[in-house]
C-alpha cells in the first residue's frame, strides 16, 4: 500500500454495504485501486490473501474447502476471478451464519467473475464497480454526491473545487485517472500505459476472454479509442481491425465488461425504442485513450482533432463516477432527434430531465445550448440545464441554464 492514501468517494457506500451483505465484491479495470481501497478500509481487522500468489492460487483451485479453513473470515481475497471454484464455498460459509461483511473480494474481470457470482452468490453479495480517481478525489474532497445540474448544486460544486486551467485540464486528461500515474508525476506515462496494455492483453483478455488474435484485438482497442465520444459503428470498427462484424461486436462487449468502456444509451420516452438505437462510446480512462491514439503531449492533444471528443469523454466519465461512487446507477443518456437536435447528456432525476452540453470553449454563449429547446417537443418535464465548458467561473446563460467550469463536476 502507498505511504499516503488518497480517500475514495466510494468508502461510505462500501461501509454501508458491509453492514448488510455477507459478501462484498469490488470489480473494475486494472489499476483503479480496488486492493488499496479495501486494504485501507480493512486496516488490521481482516486477513488479506491474494490469488496472484501461485501457491495460494493452487490451494484455492484444488481444495477450496481447505483454503477457507486456512484463511478464516473476516477475509479479503484479492483477484478472486482466478479461482471461481471458491465461490460456492464462500456461499456455504455465508449461509452458515457469518456476520455481514465476512468476505470482501476484488476482481479485475467482471465479465468472467459475474457468471460465478450470479450462480453462487445471488442475494448474498453486493457488487460494486470502482473507477479511476475523480477530479474531486485528487483534490482531496471526494464526497460530493451525484451531479445534478441545478443552480444551487453547480454553484456549490464550483465554489468547493480548485480551479483548473486549460493546460491543467488537458494534462489531467492526457495522464489519466489511474492512481499510480495520476498521483505521481514521476511515473513515465508511455511506459506505464505500454505495460498496462501488455498486461491487459496477455493476462486478462487471453486468459479470461479467450481472444485468439491479440494483434487484431489491439487494433480493435485502438479503433475504439479513436472513436471515443462518438456513436458506436461496429461495421467501421470491424473494418479498421480487419475482423468480422460479429467478432467486433463480441470484442466491444469485452471492453465494456472489463470496465474500459462505457456505452451511453440514447434517450427516448419509449424505453423499447431507446434500446434499439445506437449508443455512444466513451473510454473511462482518457489517459489510455490518448495513449492508444498516440497523442505525444497534453498540448498536442489540446490542439488536435480529438480535443473536443476527449474533453467530452472526460466530463461524461466524471458524471458517471459521481453516481457510481454514491452507489447509484447513472441515469444519463444523450439526445439526437429526427430534427438533428443534439444534447450531449440528459440526466434524469425523479422524472425531471436535465440537459447538459459539453463545449471546449472559455466564452460560453446562449447559442451553445439552443438544442435544449428540443426537450419541449418530447413532452417531458425539463429541469435546469448546464453548459460544462472551460470558463473560469459559474455564470447564468439563461433563466434556467448556467455555464459551469467542467472541472466543477
Amino acid at each position: 500500500m502507498p505511504a499516503t492514501y488518497t480517500a475514495r468517494a466510494l468508502e461510505p457506500h462500501l461501509r454501508r454495504l458491509s453492514e448488510q451483505f455477507p459478501v462484498i465484491i469490488v470489480t473494475g479495470a486494472r489499476q483503479v485501486g480496488k486492493t488499496t481501497l479495501l486494504r485501507h478500509l480493512a486496516g488490521k481487522t481482516r486477513t488479506y490473501v491474494t490469488l496472484d500468489d501461485p501457491p495460494v492460487l493452487e490451494l484455492a483451485r484444488s481444495d477450496p474447502a481447505l483454503f477457507l479453513q486456512r484463511f478464516r473470515p473476516p477475509l479479503l481475497i484479492d483477484e478472486v476471478q482466478y479461482a471461481p471454484q471458491l465461490l460456492p464455498y464462500i456461499k456455504m460459509a455465508a449461509d452458515e451464519g457469518h456476520e455481514p461483511g465476512a468476505f470482501w473480494l476484488t476482481g479485475s474481470q467482471s465479465f468472467h467473475l459475474m457468471k460465478g457470482v450470479s450462480e453462487s452468490l445471488a442475494g448474498r453479495a453486493a457488487v460494486v464497480q470502482l473507477l479511476g480517481l475523480s477530479t474531486r478525489e485528487r483534490s482531496g474532497s471526494p464526497v460530493a454526491g451525484p451531479f445534478v445540474p441545478t443552480p444551487d448544486e453547480v454553484l456549490r460544486r464550483a465554489t468547493a473545487t480548485s480551479a483548473l486551467s486549460l493546460q491543467d485540464v488537458y494534462r489531467t486528461i492526457w495522464r489519466g485517472s489511474l492512481p499510480a500515474i495520476a498521483l505521481d508525476e514521476g511515473v513515465d506515462r508511455d511506459a506505464f500505459y505500454g505495460s498496462y496494455v501488455a498486461t491487459y492483453l496477455q493476462r486478462d483478455v487471453r486468459d479470461l476472454a479467450h481472444v485468439g488474435d491479440q494483434v487484431a484485438f489491439l487494433r480493435f482497442v485502438r479503433a475504439a479509442a479513436a472513436r471515443t465520444g462518438t456513436l458506436v459503428n461496429v461495421a467501421e470498427m470491424a473494418r479498421d481491425a480487419d475482423v468480422a462484424p460479429n467478432t467486433a461486436k463480441s470484442w466491444l462487449s469485452i471492453l465494456v465488461a472489463s470496465g474500459l468502456v462505457f456505452l451511453l444509451e440514447p434517450f427516448h420516452t419509449n424505453v423499447t425504442k431507446r434500446l434499439v438505437k445506437a449508443p455512444k462510446l466513451y473510454f473511462f480512462e482518457t489517459g489510455l485513450a490518448a495513449y492508444l491514439t498516440e497523442w505525444s503531449s497534453p498540448a498536442v492533444l489540446e490542439a488536435g482533432a480529438m480535443a473536443g471528443a476527449i474533453l467530452e469523454t472526460w466530463v461524461v466519465a466524471e458524471v458517471v463516477k459521481s453516481y457510481w461512487n454514491a452507489g447509484l446507477r447513472a441515469p444519463v443518456y444523450f439526445l439526437r432527434d429526427k430534427d438533428q437536435a443534439e444534447i450531449d447528456l440528459l440526466i434524469v432525476r425523479d422524472g425531471v430531465v436535465h440537459p447538459v452540453e459539453i463545449k471546449k470553449t472559455a466564452s460560453p454563449r446562449k447559442d451553445d445550448v439552443r438544442h435544449f429547446a428540443a426537450l419541449g417537443r418530447l413532452g417531458v418535464t425539463a429541469g435546469p440545464g448546464t453548459l460544462l465548458c472551460l470558463g473560469a467561473r459559474a455564470l447564468p446563460l439563461t433563466a434556467s441554464t448556467w455555464a459551469v467550469p467542467a472541472w466543477a463536476v
